[in-house]
């Protein structure tokens, strides 16, 4: 199942309501999870930060991967476009149905183009109705990186996150105790 989510499929993250003030380090962790759980496009709506954009063009300077990260004015009319160009729309929320029990029909899909939409603020009621799927990671509240990074490991059957990025200048040693890295 992995080679066709990661070889066949486009995985992008959109993230709603970001706020500059409040959401840089949430929206930046968010983009990290998805370019090492193997997203390969990253948008965001709200306030336009170029701070998110330039850090994770530092990470994928040194750790390599070619995550875009790109601002959205108009939120309903990208999703709206997105599944008129034969995209999915999945929603990850805690009012959704349980991932155990929609994984499979999820790892089956035949469409090549799929979109995790992640929350900020409160989501309006659109986001549920133009979505494919509602999906929950879980029922209590949690962080929408957490949500991220469990959906995108369970898709992938856990391939995605062991990866390696073939124009990394660094990678991680791995290792009981300590921390090390090389230079590729």
């Amino acid at each position: 199942m992995y080679f066709k989510l990661i070889i066949g499929m486009k995985l992008a993250v959109l993230r709603l309501s970001h706020r500059v003030v409040r959401d840089k380090r949430i929206s930046t962790h968010l983009a990290l999870t998805a370019r090492a759980f193997g997203a390969s496009e990253f948008f965001y709506t709200g306030d336009h930060d170029k701070h998110v954009e330039d850090s994770i063009q530092k990470i994928q300077q040194e750790w390599g991967g070619n995550l875009s990260a790109t601002h959205i004015g108009k939120p309903w009319n990208f999703l709206k476009d997105w599944k008129k160009q034969g995209g999915i729309v999945i929603h990850l929320t805690m009012y959704g149905i349980e991932l155990s029990d929609k994984l499979q029909e999820i790892q089956d899909l035949e469409k090549e183009e799929i979109l995790i939409v992640v929350g900020g603020v409160k989501v309006p009621g659109q986001v549920f109705e133009l979505a494919d799927h509602n999906i929950a990671i879980g029922n209590q509240p949690h962080s929408e990186v957490a949500a991220l990074a469990v959906f995108l490991d369970r898709i992938t059957e856990g391939e995605a996150r062991k990866q390696k990025f073939q124009d990394a200048n660094y990678e991680i040693v791995p290792m009981e105790r300590g921390k090390q890295t090389k230079k590729i």
